[in-house]
């Protein structure tokens, strides 16, 4: 069987930090299971959050009005991106498993991994306008879109106010369930089937889904609650596994 490969894309400035210390956890988990683990050290790098012109080598399409998705797809597709972005990108591609590994910032992710994301992600590498959400070039926010298949996220509430006992057991939680990741069922998001994903229909529900929907106790989404609790599974837990 061929060794499986996991990345994990890594955003904090200390290693002597918490988010450190859950990064080697995860590391040592997965090499103790046979993956073969790839770590984007974001800060160590030095890597460079802004999407600008340098990413493109050599003429830009449209030099007198610089779109950043549309020239970084076309250098994509001719070998034109710099370097650390085809480095980035080469990894992503040889992962089973990609871990982001992050302190919340305004809540939402370091500005290093926010720059990751755009820089890497590239339309025509990550997605299209007609391969996006189920159809994504990875297959399930940002990793949906992009065909990522999401696992739950994996919370650790204020580790910096808690005693290290407290620490200690969160970490030996992540270590446990990193033992059973490849086990684990994705989160459940809106089938795509369920919307006009075109620009003259406004990507809106479809009236034969609304329709198809009243006489089912849940919504769809946040977005889509149709007057309707949530589902359970919504986007941040996956469904009970049968089995258990």
């Amino acid at each position: 069987m061929a060794q499986k490969t996991a990345l994990i894309v890594y955003a904090h400035q200390s290693p002597a930090s918490f988010n450190a210390a859950a990064r080697d956890v995860a590391m040592q988990e997965l090499a103790a299971q046979g993956y073969r683990v790839l770590l984007s050290d974001l800060y160590a790098m030095d890597f460079r959050a802004s999407a600008t012109q340098d990413d493109i080598i050599g003429d830009l399409k449209t030099p007198g009005h610089f779109q950043y998705g549309d020239e970084t797809m076309s250098a994509w597709k001719e070998g034109r991106l710099c370097a650390d972005i085809v480095a980035e990108q080469r990894k992503v591609e040889e992962a089973e498993l990609v871990i982001f590994q992050f302190p919340l910032y305004w809540f939402s992710v370091p500005a290093i991994m926010k720059g990751w994301m755009d820089r890497v992600l590239t339309q025509g590498f990550a997605f299209s306008l007609t391969n996006m959400y189920d159809n994504g070039v990875f297959k399930n926010g940002v990793l949906h879109f992009c065909g990522f298949q999401v696992l739950a996220p994996q919370i650790f509430w204020g580790p910096a106010h808690c005693p290290p006992a407290v620490r200690a057991a969160m970490l030996d939680g992540w270590r446990a369930r990193v033992k059973g990741l490849s086990e684990e069922r994705p989160l459940t998001f809106a089938p795509c089937d369920l919307f006009d994903l075109s620009f003259r229909g406004g990507f809106r529900l479809w009236p034969r889904a609304r329709e198809e929907r009243e006489s089912q106790g849940f919504g769809i989404t946040t977005g889509h609650h149709l007057g309707k609790p949530l589902p359970p599974d919504n986007q941040t837990r996956a469904h009970p596994d049968p089995r258990s």
